[in-house]
């Protein structure tokens, strides 16, 4: 039995699921279909929601997810939006929110003690700006979160459920 069969009773709750009619349940039922659906189903439902119109901008949703990460996944997600973005850029926006020290280390990384240091509105900022640059940072973005259900459902019920109907429709239209 493949993961969809498994949690088709979960998932077809969320077939027409909105953000406006979000279940009160979502996040237990993202934590069940996180267990078992594949980290590539679960990044596609996460850029869903990232996408969407009934959530927050994308910007402002990584924000919320680099707040509540710790410091080696804050360093990653810096990482690829540096790669985006540019050291110059990343320079800037991190001065603008007093983040000046935070400087990427020989390597052209940031290290996970530097991104500790980084606030939230710093990261929104610039994934607003990488969004723009290229906006497959969406799913790069997504790919990197999907294996942290506990994170992800910070985002909120509304966000989870747009991505669960997301992996709904894409696993259904792959068949």
């Amino acid at each position: 039995m493949d993961w969809i069969q498994e949690l088709s009773g979960v998932l077809e709750r969320y077939q027409d699921a909105s953000a406006s009619n979000a279940s009160d349940s979502a996040h237990e039922d993202f934590d069940q279909v996180a267990r078992s659906a594949p980290p590539a189903a679960i990044a596609d439902g996460l850029a869903a929601a990232f996408r969407s119109e009934q959530t927050p901008p994308f910007g402002q949703m990584l924000g919320q997810l680099f707040g509540n990460s710790q410091a080696s996944q804050r360093a990653d997600i810096l990482n690829s939006l540096l790669r985006t973005v540019g050291p110059g850029l990343l320079a800037q926006v991190l001065a603008r929110h007093g983040a000046a020290d935070v400087a990427p280390a020989s390597q052209g990384q940031v290290t996970p003690q530097a991104a500790q240091k980084v606030p939230p509105q710093a990261v929104q900022e610039l994934a607003e700006d990488a969004e723009k640059k290229d906006p497959s940072i969406v799913d790069r973005i997504s790919h990197a979160y999907a294996a942290q259900p506990e994170i992800v459902k910070t985002l909120g019920k509304a966000a989870l459920a747009i991505a669960m109907a997301q992996m709904l429709r894409k696993q259904y239209a792959g068949r």
